[in-house]
């Protein structure tokens, strides 16, 4: 019975993925921080995770075409600020910060967990 790469190392590599985007979206908001009327953004974190682990399949019309996962593109939402400017702004530097870390210390477990996977994987080839 053969096993695909992606069904052996679970859900982690698309969770690092958008552990990166996440990481993304926080960077953008820190730096639009003085920006007039930036509205700061965010994604829910568990409900794309659980959108993108149903993948969509692009239709192949011809050969030599590229087959490429059809991920689904995080839902942006709006931050509701907890006290308004008067530009319009609603990035809260020390929310985007306590929000960036996390997002880091999660980056940082999910990487770790994947390379315990990987570890067991080549322990499983090697015959250990």
């Amino acid at each position: 019975m053969a096993i695909g790469i992606d069904s052996a190392l679970g859900v982690y590599p698309e969770a690092l993925r958008l552990r990166e985007r996440r990481a993304e979206v926080l960077a953008a908001n820190l730096a639009n921080a003085d920006t007039p009327g930036f509205k700061a953004q965010d994604f829910d974190f568990k409900a794309t995770l659980a959108q993108q682990n149903v993948r969509v399949r692009l239709a192949s019309t011809n050969a030599a075409h590229i087959e490429t996962p059809g991920t689904p593109e995080a839902e942006r939402l709006y931050r509701v600020p907890s006290q308004a400017a008067l530009d319009g702004n609603t990035v809260d530097p020390h929310l985007e910060k306590a929000a960036f870390a996390e997002n880091a210390i999660r980056y940082q477990t999910t990487l770790m967990l994947l390379g315990s996977r990987i570890g067991g994987l080549m322990s499983a080839i090697r015959g250990e």
